[in-house]
């Protein structure tokens, strides 16, 4: 992957994750349209992607839900590494000031839809006006901010940053899910942020066999 890749994503989140303007079926209701009710599995539950998947993009793949109602879901691929870069080149490439800023951060293909867009998951301690709440284990903050927050030893005390998402239409996650396609856990902060992400796939799949 090359930088200008991920440092797009860094500029592009803060105007657009959380809007998705042109996301669907992500997109908030606008103020005046009540939320509809989460659908099952709910958001914040991981999805582990079935052998039987062909889809080279989704081999072995393993999804963190953000969103999941009758209008449709998205999740984010939290085991697909893409490459390391140093959290001050992803800002001076978006021409903000590094100064202070340390470390780098490890970007991963959240999916195959709109990899222009970057999404920071991220342990729920941490938030900012713009932060969305997954539930009470996750959450998620699209914006070069936060990465920064991140280079100033501010940041949150477990995240992943992401390029891309995964979307469903109505109905489409609940028929794959019925076919098998996906098995579904409960989240855990550890597989989402701490399990070494080679082993992930497999660390689910045995946990879903214990927990059956």
């Amino acid at each position: 992957m090359r930088m200008g890749r991920a440092a797009l994503a860094i500029c592009c989140c803060a105007a657009a994750a959380f809007g998705l303007a042109a996301v669907e079926p992500a997109a908030p209701p606008a103020p005046d349209v009540p939320a509809q009710q989460p659908a099952d599995p709910p958001p914040g539950n991981l999805l582990v992607a079935s052998a039987q998947i062909d889809d080279p993009r989704f081999y072995h793949a393993v999804v963190l839900l953000l969103q999941h109602d009758k209008g449709g879901a998205f999740g984010i691929v939290i085991n697909h590494p893409l490459a390391e870069e140093t959290i001050a080149s992803l800002l001076e490439a978006t021409g903000d000031d590094a100064a202070g800023v340390e470390g780098a951060i490890r970007v991963f293909d959240g999916g195959p839809v709109q990899q222009d867009l970057g999404f920071l998951l991220h342990s729920v301690e941490y938030r900012r006006a713009e932060t969305m709440i997954v539930d009470d284990k996750v959450a998620m903050t699209g914006s070069k901010d936060a990465v920064r927050d991140i280079g100033r030893h501010k940041g949150p005390q477990k995240y992943l940053f992401a390029l891309g998402y995964t979307g469903w239409g109505p109905g489409q996650l609940e028929a794959e899910i019925a076919r098998k396609d996906w098995f579904t856990l409960a989240d855990d902060p550890v597989l989402v942020f701490d399990e070494e992400r080679g082993a992930l796939w497999d660390k689910a799949l045995a946990r879903r066999g214990q927990d059956l």
